[in-house]
């Protein structure tokens, strides 16, 4: 088993308190009409964080879906400034620049877990040191894509870490009405890979669960599903209506078990948190959101930024639309 150590778990406490306080923000700005739509955050911090502080951030590769960007700090300055331009609908919010190993977030559900397969397979033929690991929901799997993608990463012996973050709740929809399966890692064995079950309130095991995948991905035994089971705390998104389908007796239990208190809880105990530096990194994490959505409103919108990074270079098609954008934009503003 391989523990973080005292030092990693503050580390990862910094990472999730940040996460969850810039999404109360963003809740906020949605609200005032500032942002589009927002998927928030709260209870799936410790699953998020723990699970990329267990990787190499030189090498490994996160496939987010659209839950996670506020919690991959870790991964650099660089998310959160691309998450906020697309929070603005801008067309550069969707490029992630190298040499960030991070694909930018996924609405479509699972459709992310065969690109994961695909990065991490083409590692394996350039022999190129990694891992891929991405994020997808109990809802996912439901989705063909999800079948697909392990069943071929099994074959393949793909070095990939599928990581289920089971909410307990598809938008609306509990997991007893989505599936008759014990638990979701038992669907690894249609796989033919191993399949584990964690809890995903607790940062030491999801760090192990990862780390381990992580060390048999590299050993070239193949891939991993992990299922990490928290229960939402929130809505799921700001279009969404909780209160009307969650018993609030289940929540407010979930709310006893809440990741970010329990591992603070932990680290006072240790003298390794208090009020202060509660504090101070949640006005860290203001003060980051809030640079990072002031830069992204000044950001210039160029009349064919939409074509941008559809290619690293444009297709003759691609090269003939923008042309003929570009020229009817002229003519508009003539």
């Amino acid at each position: 088993m391989t523990i973080p150590s005292d030092a990693q778990l503050r580390e990862i406490l910094v990472d999730m308190v940040i996460a969850r306080t810039q999404s109360g923000r963003l809740w906020n700005l949605q609200r005032q009409g500032q942002v589009g739509t927002v998927a928030p955050v709260d209870g799936h911090e410790a699953t998020i964080v723990a699970a990329t502080h267990a990787l190499d951030t030189e090498h490994d590769w996160v496939v987010p879906q659209y839950r996670e960007p506020l919690a991959l700090r870790r991964y650099g300055p660089e998310i959160l400034e691309c998450f906020m331009l697309y929070s603005l609908g801008h067309p550069a919010g969707g490029h992630i620049p190298d040499p960030i190993r991070v694909l930018p977030n996924q609405i479509s559900l699972g459709t992310q877990i065969p690109h994961a397969v695909g990065i991490s397979w083409g590692m394996t033929l350039r022999s190129e040191p990694g891992i891929a690991l991405v994020f997808f929901g109990d809802g996912s799997s439901s989705e063909g894509d999800f079948y697909e993608a392990g069943n071929l990463a099994g074959v393949i012996n793909a070095p990939v870490v599928m990581l289920c973050v089971n909410n307990r709740w598809a938008i609306s929809t509990p997991v007893h009405l989505q599936t008759a399966a014990e638990s979701f890692a038992d669907k690894a064995a249609a796989f033919g890979i191993p399949g584990v079950t964690v809890d995903g309130n607790d940062a030491t095991a999801v760090y192990d669960a990862v780390d381990e995948a992580r060390k048999r991905a590299l050993a070239g035994l193949g891939p991993t599903l992990i299922e990490a089971v928290i229960y939402r705390l929130g809505a799921h998104t700001t279009a969404d209506d909780p209160s009307r389908y969650v018993p609030p007796e289940d929540l407010e239990a979930a709310r006893r078990d809440d990741p970010v208190l329990r591992l603070a809880c932990h680290l006072r105990e240790l003298d390794l948190w208090d009020d202060v530096a509660q504090e101070e990194t949640e006005a860290e994490a203001l003060g980051l959101i809030d640079s990072a959505f002031d830069a992204a409103k000044s950001t210039p919108l160029t009349p064919d930024a939409l074509l941008d990074n559809c290619f690293s270079t444009d297709t003759q098609r691609l090269a003939r639309q923008r042309f003929q954008l570009l020229q009817a934009r002229m003519t508009e503003a003539n």
